[in-house]
């Protein structure tokens, strides 16, 4: 998070742009203004609150619909006079409804997002959820269970019905990530891990403790470098 030292709010007669972004969909929500007092008020509460130029005061988005945005960082510009805040948004961005200020949809959806629902089934168990049932068994079924799918995408793989292997790969996608949640790693530690093992100069993948790089020729060859 940023310091309202390092923002210029002298360029607006005081407010600055603020673009407000899904932090998990990277979508653009709206944008909004904020001064100095409407900063210090978003960051010391977590959510988002914006001067409103019309109202000339503070407006805390959902004050009155109660889609409101949780705030998760706010990051300035290379001229420190507009601020990229990201959030959850909790329902939709528009007094219209719609998701965004844009008329844009925000539906994006990825292994994230998946992650973020098996957290909360975590947090907020539901009966006849199997995802609990899963946790209620146990890391050490939680890790057999992800074997067993491992082997039915192997065997899997040799035939040719393509749903079914695409049916496979979500089940152990699934499992994985039930897997990581119960150990408290979030997808993105796995994705750090790839991000600083890719090698980007000889086009290698180099994944530690083994040293072996994926090379562009898609054959596996001993990395004696550490």
């Amino acid at each position: 998070m940023t310091t309202k030292e390092t923002i210029n709010f002298s360029k607006l007669n005081g407010l600055v742009p603020c673009i407000v972004q899904d932090a998990t969909t990277r979508v653009v929500l709206m944008l909004g203004f904020m001064n100095e007092e409407a900063y210090q008020k978003t960051v010391r509460e977590k959510r988002v609150t914006f001067y409103s130029r019309s109202k000339q005061r503070l407006w805390t988005k959902g004050e009155t619909s109660g889609n409101h945005f949780d705030l998760v960082s706010i990051t300035p510009d290379c001229d420190q006079d507009t601020l990229l805040v990201k959030v959850h948004p909790k329902g939709p961005s528009c007094h219209t409804g719609a998701d965004t200020c844009f008329d844009e949809t925000n539906d994006a959806w990825d292994l994230t997002k998946l992650q973020e629902v098996i957290q909360d089934r975590k947090l907020n168990p539901k009966k006849g959820s199997y995802t609990n049932t899963l946790f209620n068994s146990g890391i050490n079924k939680i890790a057999q269970k992800v074997g067993e799918e491992a082997v039915e995408l192997v065997i899997e793989a040799k035939d040719n019905d393509r749903q079914l292997f695409l049916n496979e790969s979500a089940d152990l996608l699934y499992h994985f990530l039930v897997l990581l949640t119960a150990k408290g790693i979030a997808l993105q530690d796995v994705e750090s891990v790839l991000k600083s093992a890719t090698r980007k100069a000889d086009g290698n993948i180099c994944l530690p403790p083994y040293r072996f790089c994926w090379n562009h020729c898609l054959t596996w060859r001993h990395n004696p470098e550490p």
